[in-house]
Formats: C-alpha cells, structure tokens, sequence
C-alpha cells in the first residue's frame, strides 16, 4: 500500500495556533518536506522548530527562482513548472515506498500556497490529505485588534502585484480589503490606496503571529519586508 502525502497549514507562525490535527502529523512525521528559498532555512520549517522528532527525514524544496525573473517571462512558468514536476516526483517516490510524507505549509494549504501545485499533481496517483490551516490574513487582521468585516461587508483578497490600475479598482470597489505579496510592490500599492482615496484607513502588519509582529498605519510605514507583509483595510459595515 502506498503512503499519504499530507499538506498540512502550520497557521500564520506561532506554534500554539497549530490546529490539534496539524501538531500531531508534524510531531509523528517521519518524513517531512518544505518549501524554502536557496540558503534560507524556509518559514514553514522555522515556525516547526523543535517540533520534528529526532529520526525525522527532512526534504528541502529549493524554489529555482522567485522574483529573479518578472512573472510575465514564459521562463517563469517553465522553470516552475519543472521545478514542482520534480518535488511531485521526490514525494511521490517516498510515498510509493509505503511511506507517509508531511509537507509543511504556512497558512492554508489551499490558499495561494505552493502545496496547491503538488497537491493538482499528486491527486490520483496516491493519497494527498490536506490539513487546513490558519492563514496569515487572518494572523494580521487580528493584531490589529479590529474586526475585518461587519454585517453585509465585501471582502475582496488581492495580490500586489497586480497592476496599478486593477489595484485601484480593487480597492476602491470593495468594503474591506487585504492585499498580500507586497515585498517590492510597496510604492505602488500606496499610490493606489491614494488614488482610491482610501490612505486613512489602510494597514500593514508584518509578521503576523510572530515574535517580530509589527502592525502601523500605512502611512506611517517607508519599507517593507519582502515576505510576510499584509495590507488591511476594515469594514465599517452594518452592525446592531
């Protein structure tokens, strides 16, 4: 019999937001894969710390590329593409062997996360579970310490790196808004939240869940960290 592949949502970055499920398949894995940059220990495998067991057997997936090729260069797709072509491969070899794997993911497995590109390959071939999980977004609107939406309010979920002219579309037409992989879009992102006249009420929370969490207005804010940085914007919406 073949082993399951198991995506499972580690949450925003603290430990204890795990869900019950979640802490058991990482603690009990004997196999476990994530995704990381080239010489960089990979967020998913930092916020398991001191969780693996001792015997654990870790697999490294190294991203070729990340912002080193503009998303619209067909190399981007291509050298992606081969790349989750051969992790599905590496996974699918341990799991043919009878083994279990537990891919650790940050947030939701099934939320704009690099698991969801195995997760369309693998299907079919052996078992995949996924283990939702907490996301980021969520992580951040609460350290805001301010609901995200009220009664009838439309949230609308964007990327930065759209372009400038469909961002201020988005945020003018939505009631409250998040908008994630800022990294170096941050110049634009403000002169959208401007010319959608939307600048008071905009946030950023950087690290949401994590020890180094910061959370200000965005126009108190000059820079950014390239990853695990939040935009939020609240609904004012109906409320008794």
């Amino acid at each position: 019999m073949s082993g399951t592949v198991y995506g499972v949502g580690l949450g925003p970055g603290a430990q204890d937001l795990l869900s019950v499920r979640a802490d058991r398949l990482v603690r009990g894995g004997r196999h476990v894969a994530y995704f990381r940059k080239a010489g960089r220990p990979g967020q998913a495998r930092r916020i398991a710390q001191g969780m693996l067991r001792d015997d654990a057997i870790e697999l490294a997936m190294e991203y070729p590329v990340t912002t080193e090729i503009p998303l619209t260069d067909p190399r981007y797709n291509d050298c992606l593409a081969a790349f989750y072509a051969d992790c599905t491969g590496r996974l699918l070899a341990i799991a043919e062997a009878g083994e279990d794997v537990v891919v650790l993911c940050e947030g939701d497995p099934f939320f704009y996360g690099s698991f969801m590109h195995l997760h369309s390959r693998l299907s079919g071939l052996v078992p995949v579970e996924v283990v939702p999980g907490i996301m980021g977004m969520s992580g951040a609107w609460n350290a805001t310490g301010l609901p995200i939406t009220w009664g009838d309010d439309v949230l609308t979920v964007a990327m930065a790196t759209l372009p400038e002219e469909e961002l201020v579309r988005r945020i003018r037409d939505t009631d409250a808004l998040v908008v994630m992989k800022i990294g170096r879009h941050l110049a634009k992102l403000r002169r959208a939240v401007a010319a959608a006249g939307r600048s008071d009420e905009a946030w950023l929370v950087e690290h949401a869940a994590m020890p180094e969490q910061r959370v200000a207005r965005l126009a108190d804010v000059d820079r950014v960290t390239p990853y695990f940085s939040i935009l939020l914007i609240h609904g004012q919406g109906r409320r008794p």
